[in-house]
């Protein structure tokens, strides 16, 4: 069996490998053992990642019992989750019964949600013959474990396994962690994305461009995958061509790779044109959302708003702080020990669609929470703490995750 690893102290670090071990597996078998090895390597921290995120569903569960509310309906039964019900029942195209909680939006409102969640809730609950909320939830608890798993196998390729662990760790616990439970995409949409990632590192490119395909059927910011599978292949070549790759790339399956990556996003961007008749259909239907690209002066009028309105609410202020601490780590990771290209890629994206969007400013901690290369410099700082100083910040930060969790169902009266 092989594994290789990815340093980081070396520029582009994408493109260096080092081999572990002698032999080769091949065929079904090898396949196996090589996903068993690497699921061995990650269990101590896709343990401490689940044990994190039970505190924070422990928590809104007697929350819950203490409001009167079942556990499910905050999980799978409220804002998004509502649509993806929707589609999963009766198809993109069917508007929700009257009175529509989108009618704002026009008919047809629910098609700004991707449809690779809501159908896979759909098909599975026809094998099992589960309820679809049971489902949708069920879906979502597997994928974020997958999406853990991924973050491991990136971050330990880029770090080694320290680093790892605490990344699972921290991504576990970030201000809308809650999400990650929820019948959400952003659980699913992340399980694709990373494991894209990292099939780009290992120079998987035609597995990368599939998962790449799907990630961007998933969800809107689905672009940002798609755009680091792309352009990452797009890099690889041009050093080869600078001279600073001795080995050539395998253009073939980066073409094909980057080809087959767009289909699913634009694809689905050029059906809801097609359903309303016009090639800005989606971007159309996203305006009467409220949803547009300002290139952040919504995002610094609500920044603003933190410092000189006296009725900022607790919602706001967290969502401001993350806003700003995300910056300051993006400028970090970049600066100091620069992940591979397909990795800053992706987390470049996500800021920018998340930070440059006006509406929907509450939301934007959720909308940044798939960047998680940002937890880098809090994952390579705790990796040289003391085993003391790493108790009690992981602590700290699980308690107030999970309070803020609850806040955010029971207190704040707007989506997460």
């Amino acid at each position: 069996m092989t594994h290789t690893q990815i340093r980081a102290d070396v520029p582009d670090s994408l493109l260096v490998a080092e081999p572990l071990s002698g032999t080769k597996d091949s065929g079904l078998r090898g396949v196996g053992r090589r996903v068993l090895a690497h699921l061995k390597r990650a269990r101590k921290a896709l343990l401490v990642h689940i044990a994190l995120r039970a505190t924070g569903l422990a928590v809104m569960a007697i929350w819950a019992e203490r409001k009167d509310v079942r556990p499910l309906e905050i999980l799978g039964g409220r804002w998004d989750a509502v649509y993806y019900l929707h589609i999963a029942e009766n198809g993109l195209t069917t508007p929700l019964a009257t009175p529509s909680p989108c009618a704002f939006a026009g008919p047809s409102c629910q098609m700004a949600f991707f449809p690779v969640y809501p159908m896979l809730v759909r098909y599975t609950s026809y094998v099992t013959h589960l309820p679809m909320n049971w489902v949708a939830i069920g879906l979502a608890l597997l994928a974020s474990v997958v999406a853990a798993w991924g973050i491991f196998a990136v971050t330990d390729k880029i770090y080694g396994r320290r680093v790892a662990l605490f990344t699972c760790a921290l991504f576990a616990i970030v201000p809308a962690a809650l999400v990650q439970s929820m019948a959400y995409t952003e659980p699913l949409f992340l399980a694709l994305s990373v494991w894209a990632m990292y099939a780009v590192m290992t120079k998987s490119w035609l597995t990368a461009g599939v998962l790449a395909f799907f990630a961007g059927a998933t969800r809107p910011s689905g672009s940002a995958i798609v755009a680091a599978v792309v352009l990452a292949g797009v890099w690889e070549y041009v050093q080869w061509r600078r001279g600073r790759r001795s080995q050539r790339p395998q253009v073939g399956r980066i073409v094909t790779a980057s080809l087959i990556a767009p289909l699913g996003w634009f694809g689905y961007v050029g059906y809801v044109g097609w359903h309303f008749g016009r090639w800005d259909g989606y971007f159309e239907l996203q305006r009467r959302w409220g949803s547009v690209y300002d290139g952040g002066f919504d995002t610094l009028s609500e920044l603003k708003k933190t410092f000189t309105e006296v009725h900022t609410t607790l919602n706001h202020v967290v969502v401001s702080l993350t806003v700003v601490t995300a910056v300051v780590l993006f400028v970090l990771m970049t600066r100091r020990r620069r992940p591979p290209m397909v990795v800053w890629i992706f987390a470049a994206m996500i800021m920018l669609m998340a930070l440059g969007g006006a509406g929907f400013y509450f939301s934007k901690m959720r909308f940044i929470m798939p960047a998680f290369p940002l937890l880098f410099p809090f994952a390579l700082a705790l990796a040289r703490a003391r085993r003391s100083t790493v108790v009690w910040i992981l602590g700290s930060a699980t308690a107030v995750s999970a309070l803020f969790g609850g806040n955010l169902n029971f207190v704040w009266w707007g989506c997460p």
